[in-house]
C-alpha cells in the first residue's frame, strides 16, 4: 500500500514538474517571480509533498533557486551570465555540428527537414510571432547534439544546462522576424549536414547562436532600461 501512495505521489510530482518545467520555459512564469506555493498547490490540486518534490527537481535542472526563509523563485540570469552561456553554446553546439555532419545519414537529415516542416506550420500558425520548440526528440538543437555521437558533450549540452538553455532560446524566439529568421538558419544548417560539409555546417550554427545571442542581449538591455 505504501508503495503505491509514493508511486501516485510521485506521479503527481512528476506531472507537476513537467508543467512547471513549460511554464518557466515559455516565460509563463517569468525570471525572478516568487514560487507560491499555496498558490501552484491549488492550481494544481495537489498536497505540498508532492509539488515540493516538483520544485526540488526544477531546481536541479537550474529552473528555479531554494533560499532558506524566502523560498523557492524562477531563475533570473543576469547579463553576463546570459552571455557567458551563449559562448559556451556558442562553441560547443558548433562542435556538435561539425561532428554531425561526419555521422548524419540521409534518414537523419530526413528527420531533421521533417522536424522543421513541422516547426514551419507552428510558425505560421503563430503568424511568424513565436518559434516554441519542445524538448527531447521535438527540438532541433538537441537532435543535432545527438547526431554528434559524442556522450560527454551530450551531457554538457542536453544535460544541466539544457532547459536553462531553452528558457532563453524561447525568449529569443519570440523578437519580431527572429522566428523566420532561425528556421532559415536551421535550413542551411541541415543543408550543411547533407553535404557532409562539417565546416559549414560548424560556421553556421555558431553564427545562427550568434544572432540569437544579440537578439537576447537587445532584449535584456531594453528590459533593464
Amino acid at each position: 500500500m505504501d508503495s503505491q501512495v509514493h508511486s501516485k505521489t510521485s506521479t503527481l510530482a512528476d506531472d507537476v514538474f513537467d508543467q512547471l518545467r513549460t511554464a518557466i520555459v515559455k516565460g509563463e512564469l517569468a525570471p525572478g517571480t516568487k514560487v507560491n506555493e499555496p498558490q501552484l498547490s491549488k492550481q494544481y490540486g495537489i498536497s505540498r509533498g508532492p509539488l515540493r518534490e516538483a520544485i526540488r527537481r526544477l531546481e536541479g535542472c537550474k529552473l528555479v533557486e531554494i533560499k532558506p526563509n524566502i523560498g523557492a523563485k524562477v531563475i533570473s540570469l543576469n547579463k553576463v551570465q546570459v552571455i557567458e552561456i551563449y559562448e559556451i553554446r556558442e562553441s560547443l553546439e558548433g562542435l556538435a555540428c561539425q561532428l554531425a555532419a561526419v555521422n548524419a545519414t540521409a534518414e537523419d537529415c530526413n528527420k531533421l527537414r521533417d522536424l522543421l516542416t513541422h516547426h514551419e506550420q507552428q510558425i505560421q500558425s503563430e503568424n511568424g510571432r513565436l518559434y516554441y520548440q519542445k524538448e527531447g526528440d521535438l527540438d532541433f538543437h538537441y537532435l543535432i547534439v545527438q547526431l554528434s555521437a559524442n556522450t560527454r558533450l551530450f551531457d554538457i549540452l542536453c544535460g544541466e544546462l539544457y532547459h536553462l538553455l531553452r528558457l532563453y532560446r524561447c525568449q529569443t524566439s519570440s523578437a519580431p522576424s527572429r522566428p523566420v529568421q532561425a528556421f532559415k538558419e536551421h535550413h542551411q544548417i541541415v543543408d550543411a549536414l547533407e553535404a557532409r560539409d562539417g565546416e559549414l555546417a560548424e560556421l553556421l550554427m555558431r553564427r545562427h547562436i550568434a544572432s540569437a545571442r544579440q537578439t537576447l542581449i537587445s532584449q535584456l538591455s531594453e528590459t533593464n532600461q
